[in-house]
C-alpha cells in the first residue's frame, strides 16, 4: 500500500528557495487569483519598484515576485483539495481533507472552531 505517494507535509522556505516562474504561475491559476492579488506589499519593495501601478502586466507583476520573492504573500497552501492563499489563516480549514476535530482558535486567541468542531462565524 502507497501512502501519500511518498509526498509528507512540509514547509517550503521560498526566501531560501522560491518557486520557479512556471509554478508560481500555475499555483497563481489554481488558486483562481490573478499575480497582483499575490503581491505582498508590506515589508518589501513593492512601493520602491511602483508596482501599485495598475497598467503593470502579470507578467511584469510575476517577474518582481521573481526578482525578489519577499513580494509573494503567504501562505500559499497546496493540498489535494485545491489551492488558496490563506488569508485570513482559517481558510487553511477548508484544504484539509479531515475537517478539523474539536476546538480551535488563531494565534491572537480568536476562536475560530467550537468544542464541537463547528466553524464560529
Amino acid at each position: 500500500m502507497i501512502r501519500n505517494a511518498g509526498i509528507e507535509p512540509h514547509v517550503v522556505e521560498y526566501l531560501k528557495t522560491p518557486p520557479s516562474r512556471a509554478l508560481l504561475a500555475s499555483l497563481i491559476a489554481r488558486a483562481g487569483i490573478t499575480p497582483r492579488e499575490l503581491l505582498r506589499e508590506k515589508g518589501t519593495p513593492y512601493a520602491e519598484l511602483g508596482l501599485g501601478d495598475e497598467s503593470l502586466s502579470d507578467d511584469t507583476l510575476l517577474d518582481a515576485m521573481m526578482a525578489h520573492p519577499a513580494l509573494i504573500n503567504r501562505p500559499l497552501v497546496v493540498s489535494p483539495l485545491g489551492v488558496r492563499l490563506c488569508r485570513p489563516s482559517e481558510q487553511v480549514l477548508d484544504l484539509i481533507p479531515t475537517p478539523q476535530q474539536g476546538a480551535f482558535a488563531k494565534e491572537d486567541g480568536e476562536q475560530v472552531i467550537d468544542a464541537a468542531g463547528n466553524r464560529v462565524r
